[in-house]
């Protein structure tokens, strides 16, 4: 477990992270979410050891991570920009990865190399941006680490890669119970992946919670009435987050529990009603509306 209690970090004036607390259970996807400068590679980094916090403790496993040798062999770290040997080959760093980590696998690690048509002969300094990406990934997974940190993963990725490395993390979480912490300050590329979610904001944590958690105090509804007068009564009963209106056609997001808001509707004459899931984005919406907070500035903007 990765537990973070008051962390606070500063860069001259500028507090970078401002008493974060939250936890990180093991075998989850663990998503970072937040603008550019919202905090996100400061408390990776202190996370993985890289930065000493000005206060409050990191602790991996109940280890203390700044200058500790033990809680670092239990997480590979990738940054926003991954760093290799200047005139290495992946073969190389297999090699240098080998010897850093007893657990990494050489199998595993030549089979994804070919999987994603990576010359383990090639200098690596040949290689595009998203080849980076990719092979920084790859060595990642295949170190044998109990956890995983990765700073904007899918950046500079294209789609058919993205859902490869998506489909490695699911592999690997089930193989050997992988833990990946994934921040990225686009909302939709986590989409279909974390099972828990961040949200930082001006150094702060906005919100911490379990996507299901979220998913079940929100539904998405369609449904047809059979008036408006119908309407009208049903719909003032409802804490509506959004609501949308094509012809007789409603589109309803709505607080509350999914068994009470189907009895309602159950209840009410309708033509027809469906409920529908929920995209991140609808649930952010939800989430940070009562704080004042548009996740479409801050995420998507």
């Amino acid at each position: 477990m990765i537990e973070i209690k008051d962390v606070t970090k500063r860069f001259d004036k500028i507090k970078a992270v401002d008493h974060v607390s939250f936890s990180i259970r093991e075998e989850n996807v663990f998503g970072l979410i937040g603008t550019n400068g919202a905090g996100k590679s400061t408390m990776l980094r202190m996370l993985a050891g890289v930065l000493k916090p000005d206060g409050g403790m990191v602790l991996v496993d109940g280890m203390q991570v700044y200058d500790n040798v033990n809680a670092k062999k239990c997480f590979f770290f990738i940054g926003d920009e991954p760093y290799f040997f200047s005139t290495a080959t992946p073969r190389d760093m297999e090699k240098y990865y080998s010897s850093v980590f007893p657990s990494f696998s050489r199998e595993s690690y030549y089979l994804y190399l070919a999987n994603f048509g990576l010359d383990s002969r090639r200098k690596i300094n040949t290689f595009s941006k998203g080849m980076k990406k990719q092979l920084a990934l790859i060595c990642g997974v295949c170190s044998g680490t109990k956890y995983l940190f990765c700073d904007e993963t899918f950046d500079g990725l294209d789609p058919v890669m993205r859902q490869g490395i998506k489909s490695i993390f699911a592999q690997e979480m089930e193989r050997r119970g992988l833990t990946p912490v994934i921040a990225s300050h686009n909302l939709r590329e986590l989409e279909d992946i974390c099972d828990h979610v961040g949200l930082l904001h001006h150094g702060g944590v906005l919100l911490s919670k379990e996507l299901e958690e979220m998913k079940c105090n929100i539904q998405k509804i369609q449904c047809v009435f059979s008036s408006e007068e119908e309407a009208n009564r049903v719909l003032e009963k409802f804490d509506i987050v959004k609501k949308e209106k094509r012809g007789s056609l409603f589109t309803l997001t709505v607080r509350g529990g999914r068994d009470e808001i189907i009895a309602q509707f159950t209840a009410a004459e309708t033509y027809f009603y469906e409920v529908l899931p929920l995209s991140l984005e609808e649930i952010f919406i939800s989430e940070t509306e009562v704080t004042g907070y548009d996740i479409k500035k801050l995420l998507l903007g």
